[in-house]
């Protein structure tokens, strides 16, 4: 649930050059719409300014994205998260997969625009519509993992025990980030999401003294 540049794996084939063109058209509205939100602030920045940066027409930047908060909140990693998920083995825990593909999303991100990661967590943490906009978008994540799920349990996506517990991972994993943005990034953000794995793993513990 962070931006980067398209994830791309050594046995995936190379997109086609029309795929290429939409890819890097995603990316130049991204990029603009960062650089202008760290100049000048979210509130003042424009779907106009950001299609003059990214050197296309505002029409463009809204068959994208549809709001301003989607060029903020959209990436490519709900798909990694996925596959990752589906290739690890069927008798791992689950939680052990869901920790593992995790951790190699966090990695990628931090490694990749660590900036723009902290960036984004700010702005769900302290912009009311960006937030209000990650909640929303909060359903696409949970039929994606409730997939998943149902691949790996052998339920229904739709059973509401699937709903429940895919949703509940998901907002988990947003109070992660809330948190360490809320925290001025101090603790690792990858030993947060491994804490809020714990907490489903083996229970909320009991406060230490």
């Amino acid at each position: 649930m962070t931006a980067a540049r398209t994830p791309t794996s050594d046995d995936r084939p190379r997109p086609g050059l029309r795929e290429r063109k939409k890819i890097k058209t995603r990316m130049a509205i991204r990029t603009a719409t960062y650089e202008l939100i760290q100049e000048q602030g979210y509130d003042a920045t424009t779907i106009e300014q950001i299609a003059d940066r990214a050197e296309v027409s505002p029409s463009t930047v809204f068959r994208y994205f549809p709001t301003k908060e989607d060029i903020v909140l959209t990436d490519e990693y709900d798909p990694l998260i996925e596959e990752e998920l589906l290739r690890r083995p069927a008798d791992e825990p689950w939680l052990d997969s869901l920790r593992y593909a995790l951790k190699k999303s966090i990695v990628l991100g931090m490694t990749e625009e660590p900036e723009v990661t902290r960036l984004r967590s700010h702005l769900v943490a302290r912009v009311p519509a960006v937030r209000a906009r990650m909640i929303e978008s909060m359903s696409v994540t949970s039929s994606l993992l409730r997939r998943v799920i149902a691949e790996r349990t052998g339920r229904a996506a739709d059973d509401l025990e699937v709903r429940v517990y895919a949703m509940s991972l998901i907002g988990g994993l947003m109070e992660v980030s809330l948190y360490w943005a809320e925290n001025d990034f101090e603790d690792d953000f990858e030993d947060l999401a491994d804490r809020a794995i714990d907490v489903f793993a083996h229970g909320l513990p009991p406060e230490k003294a």
